[in-house]
C-alpha cells in the first residue's frame, strides 16, 4: 500500500503558491498533481477583504518517488 503525499500551501496567487509547493516537494511540476482549495481575492481599493491563494499539492504516484 502506498503513502499519499500532500502539502497545503497558501501564496498571495496562485502562481507563487504554486511555486512555494514544488520547492518544498523539491520536484518539476510534472510530478505533482495541484488543486485549487481557494483561489486569491483581492480587497476593494486596497482595503481588507484580501485572501491569499490556498492550493492543496499532491506527488503523482510513480516508480521514481520515495
Amino acid at each position: 500500500m502506498k503513502k499519499v503525499r500532500f502539502i497545503e500551501v497558501e501564496g498571495k496567487t496562485v502562481e507563487e503558491a504554486v511555486k512555494k509547493a514544488l520547492t518544498q516537494l523539491q520536484l518539476p511540476r510534472n510530478r505533482v498533481k495541484i488543486e485549487s482549495v481557494t483561489e486569491e481575492k483581492k480587497g476593494l481599493f486596497g482595503m481588507a477583504g484580501e485572501k491569499p491563494a490556498k492550493l492543496r499539492v499532491s506527488v503523482i504516484p510513480g516508480k521514481d518517488n520515495t
